[in-house]
């Protein structure tokens, strides 16, 4: 027996009596691949010391009561890896810390996975997020401190974004090319440091742009959720060209209900959603001569670095540019 209780235009109900009562709605797009709402997320988590450094110094000059410091921070991410668990306990999450002068691993869950039951499984997963997330935080922070004492206050200002990011897509492509089913893998910056100004720009330029292409070519996504004060211009530039996310809360203490209610939706669902952009996005290069904004410019062809002017040699890489010679014909030689 057939009961329909809409028309055919709108999503039909079918129950047939049997000994296997089937449901169907019809007029729904249907999932193409069951992985699809499967995720595998790299969490870039900020843990420079001088910018919380930073933070806690400004709050305590200004008198507030109440500031984000680096645990509230770190309640707000732990919440956020289990209610990702809590969506689809297939998916998969990797976090990995962003230093100052290094990167490190923090959190693997499918190497923390345990072949038991359902339940003792869950368990043993959430109590690892915390446990495992905090004791090598402090190692790493531990070890970030040394490294400062060492350099320069200026060096340690801003993050190691282009490290932190190549990690996160190697480890991508290593599950891309393993055995499958293969999860649909996104990056999520958590940062707060600003971007490097323009004296200390132009290698962390060069790693952080070939990071951005590699993961567009590989269709991973970059998301980014700014923390700081400041807004990136790498971050817009990497959601823009990968069709990632750019989110900077207007609230710090609401960091939570950002991720759970934009960075938390898989790729197949973001279909159907209207969700924030960047908007503004400038993609003008600064040249490496003079650190300026520029619409066009010249191009080393060795490591592509950008001059606002014609250069005899590379101050990048060294490569040297051979003049260009007038033809025989007394034309002027066209440009490359």
């Amino acid at each position: 027996m057939v009961l329909e209780h809409w028309s055919k235009k709108n999503p039909t109900l079918i129950c047939r009596k049997s000994e296997n009562f089937e449901i169907k709605l019809r007029g729904l797009p249907q999932m193409a691949n069951p992985q699809d709402d499967i995720s595998q997320v790299v969490i870039l988590l900020e843990a420079n010391p001088y910018f919380w450094g930073e933070r806690i110094s400004r709050a305590a000059n200004s008198a507030e009561t109440t500031g984000f410091t680096f645990d509230r921070f770190l309640e707000h991410v732990l919440l956020f890896i289990n209610s990702l668990f809590l969506l689809n306990q297939a998916n998969r999450v990797v976090v990995i810390a962003t230093g100052a002068t290094s990167c490190a691993y923090l959190y693997d869950s499918q190497a923390s996975e345990v072949a038991a039951n359902a339940r003792t499984a869950r368990a043993v997963k959430k109590q690892s997020v915390v446990e495992k997330i905090t004791q090598k935080l402090e190692d790493f922070m531990s070890k970030e401190a040394v490294c400062d004492l060492n350099q320069g206050m200026e060096d340690t200002r801003y993050s190691l974004l282009s490290g932190s990011l190549s990690m996160a897509l190697c480890y991508i492509q290593k599950v891309l090319r393993g055995a499958p089913p293969h999860p649909r893998p996104r990056i999520l910056c958590l940062q707060g440091s600003p971007d490097a100004p323009p004296q200390y720009v132009t290698l962390p330029y060069i790693a952080i742009m070939n990071a951005i292409f590699s993961a567009q070519r590989s269709l991973v996504p970059i998301d980014a959720c700014l923390v700081g004060d400041q807004p990136s211009a790498f971050l817009q530039q990497a959601t823009h060209i990968t069709g990632g996310i750019y989110q900077k809360p207007s609230t710090p203490e609401g960091l939570f209900e950002y991720l759970a209610m934009v960075f938390a939706t898989d790729l197949y669902s973001r279909k159907f959603l209207q969700l924030p952009g960047a908007s503004g996005v400038d993609f003008r290069a600064s040249c490496f001569c003079h650190k300026k904004s520029i619409d066009m410019g010249f191009v080393c062809s060795v490591c592509l670095s950008i001059f606002c002017k014609g250069q005899r040699t590379c101050t990048t890489c060294n490569a040297n540019f051979a003049p260009n010679k007038p033809s025989a014909t007394g034309q002027k030689p066209k440009a490359s």
